[in-house]
Parts: C-alpha cells; structure tokens; sequence
C-alpha cells in the first residue's frame, strides 16, 4: 500500500481523463471545442498534468529521487499552465460571478486551491510526507468537470451520485492509505476534505 498507492490513483486520474475526453479525441473529433485554441490549450495542460503525476510517482516507487526532481520543473511550468489556462477559459466563457451555475463556482475556487496547494507542494518537496499528499490534494480538487465528462460520456444517469462515489472514494482512499502508513489521517488530507465541502457549501448557497 505504501509503495503503489499514488502509483495506482495517479494512473486511475489518468484514465479518468482519458475517458472524460475520449469524444475530443475519438468518438467526435468534428466538435467545434476541438477547433478552439483556448480549449484545445487548456485540454493539452491537464493531460500533461496527470501524465506527470503518473511519471513521477512511478519515479517515487522505482526510488528514482532524481528523475523526480527533474520531472517536477516541468510539473511547476505544467502547472502554471493549467492555472492560467483555466482562469482564461472562466473569464471567456462566463459573464461574472452571477452567469456561473454552482459547480463552475465551486471549480474557480478548487482551481484557486489547486494554485495555492502546487506552490505548498513545491515549498515542502523535501518534505515528501506533505509534498506529496499537497500535489495529490491538489489534483483531487480539479476533478469537476473530468468526472461530469465521464459521465456522459459513460451515459450515466444519476450524475451527481457518479460524481460523488468517486470523488469521495479517493479521498477515502487517501484516508485509509494515512491510516496505513501514518497509523492516523495527516491533517492535509483531513483538511482539504473539509475544505472540499466548504467550498460545495458557498457555491451553492451564493
């Protein structure tokens, strides 16, 4: 457990994405997203972004530490990719704070979260107990509109109850790996749970 547990969530994340954008890639590349660049930009920095959390938890078990050092200046330039390419897609494509439903009010603070919780991850990378446990959090918060993807693209009915079995089951599965390894849950993953309602909490309510 101790060893494979982020090896297997990361790539559990990664095919997530890959199903929530298998329309894009093979079912219905004629879509009018696949011809806009701000998608098409931002679609490229999320795969990037689980593709190296796949890469370097990998290195983490293999006990590669300096492959893994190497790979996580591009997770930063990735990251920072992700964020600006979000923020950009928000300001476009919604008309104000009154224009969002609920959930794309949830994801702009998640993508908030994901920011500050990168830089925490990059402050504390000699730290690895808190490293990782801060990149995972932050992966876990951007899941939003993976999961409403794959959704449909699974043709699921009950899509909030979709949404929540898996969201909540890996942040169980954190829970149960700190309990494991820790013989306690690590106030991170605690923390970021309740931050996680919190933030479903405003988001509704506003």
């Amino acid at each position: 457990m101790k060893k494979h547990y982020f090896s297997i969530v990361s790539i559990l994340l990664l095919l997530l994405s890959l199903i929530a954008f298998s329309d894009n890639l093979i079912t219905d590349v004629g879509q009018e997203s696949n011809s806009d660049p701000k998608f098409i930009i931002h679609g490229l920095f999320m795969f990037a972004w689980f593709i190296i959390f796949v890469f370097q938890s990998n290195f983490i078990r293999k006990g590669d530490y300096k492959a893994h050092m190497k790979w996580g200046i591009a997770g930063m330039l990735v990251a920072i990719g992700v964020f600006l390419s979000t923020v950009y897609v928000f300001i476009t494509v919604y008309k104000g704070l009154d224009s969002m439903p609920y959930f794309a009010k949830a994801n702009r603070f998640f993508m908030l979260s994901f920011a500050v919780l990168v830089v925490l991850g990059y402050l504390n990378r000699q730290n690895g107990t808190k490293h990782k446990r801060f990149i995972y959090m932050a992966s876990l918060l951007i899941l939003e509109p993976i999961l409403s993807r794959v959704s449909g693209n699974l043709h699921i009915d009950n899509v909030e109850a979709f949404i929540a079995i898996v969201w909540n089951g890996l942040f169980i599965s954190l829970f149960v790996y700190d309990w494991l390894t820790l013989k306690k849950i690590h106030k991170i993953s605690w923390i970021g749970f309740v931050w996680f309602y919190i933030v479903w909490t405003i988001s509704i309510l506003i």
